[in-house]
């Protein structure tokens, strides 16, 4: 169980020809070049014990995992990865700056909140956009996440506020010289199916990420940076990134959203793709009022093992990203063996919470198999608390979701989120949240 890949060669071949019929190779060529997309490359390696305190002693009950290992390993992922998390909590400020009782054709209740961060309306603060089913009669569960592109990008109502905060440049979407446009609008709608999350019972709650932090290394000068942090020092070597940040965010909405009349706040998931998807997972591991937790194509840093060098590695992410992670994370670049976690020990700090994890067959960047195998690793801890986890550690099925106490998929497709994914989000809610 620790040692998954101290075995022999030729089980590591049979492993990647199952993986291969589900990967062909065409879309190796689509990857980033110079990575291994190759599972019978990937090396052999250790992972850190889960049920073994830093003394060395055994943890054998759920108490001693509570009490001892799991604050243990909440820091070593605060001190070597993500960073800390903003100590300060400042007094919010909400806003409604619109409603509609009548949206989706009078399927919704669509609102905009402006969470204010300090005194100041015009300095750091996020709009969050929900929705909610018209004809509940109870508050509901929610799905929340961050979006990439702003909130009017998530669905084209004209009356939904455009964002005015920075966005990455994309002409075809409608973002010119970093600032939203009205062609904006509505062009992330596929990966927010809005209308049938609401007609299965649940509110939908989003946030675009760059009112937090926009994602890019300015050197934390802006978002909640600017008010949290002092800037008079060098940053520490765990002084949070902008993961950090988008997480901390995500639990200053469920401040809001427990304060909700419309919706239930014991019963909120996080949701994320991609680099919001490893936010969504370290915002559950570090908050456990969510309920449930959602990642979605995560890859390195998120769901995937660090320790396989599977498509994206560590010294990749940290040289494209320098903001996502804390300066400590730098020193595992190329030398992954030597961190003392691995991110199936990011999934078992979400125990006994139920995690999903989605993955797609194209997206070899991220490492499917590397995301199922965390979660079926988290699985000591998962069955310690009373849970069931991931049966095996099989390649999956595409197309065949596998759920328990926790979730996975992989599916046709690339990197993305699509309708089949929230699907099996909703199913797998449907057990844990209602």
């Amino acid at each position: 169980m620790n040692q998954p890949h101290l075995r022999p060669l030729t089980s590591i071949i049979i492993t990647f020809l199952a993986f291969s019929t589900l990967l062909p190779s065409s879309e190796v060529a689509a990857q980033p070049s110079g990575f291994n997309y190759n599972e019978s490359r990937v090396p052999d390696f250790s992972l850190p014990e889960l049920l073994k305190l830093q003394d060395g002693s055994a943890v054998t009950s759920a108490q001693q995992w509570r009490s001892n290992r799991r604050p243990e390993v909440l820091a070593l992922f605060q001190d070597h990865v993500f960073g800390q998390q903003p100590n300060a909590v400042p007094r919010l400020r909400t806003r409604e700056r619109s409603r509609k009782q009548d949206a989706l054709e009078g399927r919704a209740v669509r609102r905009e909140i402006t969470v204010f961060f300090s005194d100041n309306d015009n300095g750091p603060s996020m709009d969050i956009l929900v929705y909610t089913p018209a004809d509940a009669e109870t508050p509901v569960p929610c799905f929340m996440g961050f979006n990439f592109h702003g909130n009017h990008s998530v669905d084209p109502d004209p009356a939904i506020h455009i964002t005015t905060s920075w966005v990455r440049d994309d002409s075809k979407r409608g973002n010119i010289d970093h600032r939203a446009t009205e062609k904006s609008r509505g062009k992330s709608s596929s990966r927010w199916p809005v209308e049938m999350i609401v007609s299965r019972g649940y509110g939908v709650a989003t946030i675009y990420y760059g009112d937090v932090d926009p994602d890019f290394d300015d050197g934390f000068k802006n978002g909640i940076h600017s008010i949290l942090e002092p800037h008079t020092t060098a940053r520490a070597g765990n002084a949070g990134g902008s993961i950090s940040a988008w997480s901390w965010a995500l639990s200053r909405g469920l401040d809001v959203l427990e304060m909700d009349p419309l919706v239930d706040g014991s019963r909120v998931s996080t949701f994320g793709h991609s680099r919001l998807g490893k936010t969504s997972l370290w915002a559950g591991a570090s908050d456990e009022r969510f309920a449930m937790v959602i990642s979605n194509d995560s890859g390195c840093g998120g769901a995937a093992l660090s320790r396989r060098r599977f498509g994206e590695t560590v010294k990749r992410i940290n040289t494209s990203f320098p903001h996502w992670f804390c300066i400590n994370h730098r020193q595992y670049n190329d030398n992954e063996n030597a961190s003392p976690v691995d991110h199936h020990m990011l999934m078992a700090l979400i125990a006994p919470r139920p995690v999903y994890v989605g993955s797609a067959e194209k997206d070899l960047w991220a490492d499917p198999h590397g995301e199922m195998l965390s979660l079926f690793h988290a699985g000591p801890v998962f069955e310690l608390l009373g849970r069931k986890g991931l049966p095996n550690d099989n390649v999956a099925t595409v197309n065949q979701p596998i759920q328990t106490d926790v979730g996975y998929h992989i599916r046709t497709g690339k990197h993305d989120v699509t309708d089949f994914d929230w699907t099996q989000y909703m199913n797998f809610a449907d057990r844990h949240l209602k």
